[in-house]
């Protein structure tokens, strides 16, 4: 581990790396000396995500094309992960959808829906803190950084489905925190507030995406909450820490 490289050597998840937060991520934590392993259901962006890894750092990243509704497919990636490298460094939670209605009335949405967003969004959170512990136990450091929304402590109208399933995944981090506290593992819940990102643009068509901070912006929070060398916050709001705040004061 070096300044310039103060991930060096460590392997790092990215869940969600497809686009958006996730991708920055992958790609901040790429150039500080991580070895990615991304997941994702797309495998064309999986593949883009790669290109521009190996462009800036000269090495691939590993891909892992799957759905996180495919509860078989989260218990196998823990599996994977320890055979080809014994152990796992850091976790970027990053995927969650607002599904393909985008923002709806309680009342209207539509239980194939509801099942859909609420697997992705909250019993994964589950299964890969089941698939995952283990390995993040092998790390010196293990770190996770998991991205929240403000809605998940205050929800809006049609945000129901998505505010629950983020609340639930929240509240599942935090006491998963809590149980692992005697352990070399550390858990950052990290709330971006508003940024370009699709997710952003489905919610908000009609506002202007050059007014938000785009999500290379959050790279280098991620990069230091990652760092098995600092003890990063318990909460972390990506707007106080654009305003000064250290990420290990963020509690």
């Amino acid at each position: 581990m070096t300044d310039a490289l103060p991930l060096q050597d460590r392997i790092a998840l990215v869940v969600g790396a497809s686009r958006g937060i996730g991708y920055q991520s992958a790609l901040a934590m790429a150039k500080a000396g991580a070895h990615v392993v991304a997941t994702s259901r797309t495998q064309g962006a999986l593949e883009a995500l790669d290109d521009e890894i190996f462009t800036a750092t000269g090495r691939h990243a590993t891909l892992v094309p799957f759905d996180l509704i495919d509860g078989g497919g989260v218990d196998r990636l823990g599996g994977a992960i320890f055979e080809r490298f014994g152990r796992l460094d850091i976790w970027v939670n990053a995927a969650a959808t607002l599904g393909a209605g985008g923002l709806t009335p309680v009342s209207h949405i539509d239980p194939r829906g509801f099942a859909k967003i609420e697997k992705t969004n909250f019993t994964a959170v589950y299964r890969l803190i089941r698939s995952l512990e283990p390995l993040l136990r092998l790390s010196e450091a293990g770190r996770v950084i998991h991205l929240t929304t403000s809605v998940a402590r205050e929800p809006k109208a049609f945000w129901g489905l998505y505010a629950a399933t983020k609340a639930g995944a929240e509240a599942l981090m935090l006491a998963w925190a809590d149980e692992i506290e005697n352990t070399p593992i550390r858990v950052s819940v990290l709330d971006p507030g508003r940024m370009r990102t699709q997710m952003r643009a489905q919610a908000f068509p009609g506002e202007d995406p050059e007014t938000l901070p785009h999500p290379s912006e959050i790279g280098t929070l991620v990069v230091e909450l990652a760092r098995g060398d600092r003890v990063p916050g318990l909460r972390v709001d990506f707007r106080d820490w654009k305003a000064g705040l250290a990420a290990d004061g963020l509690i």
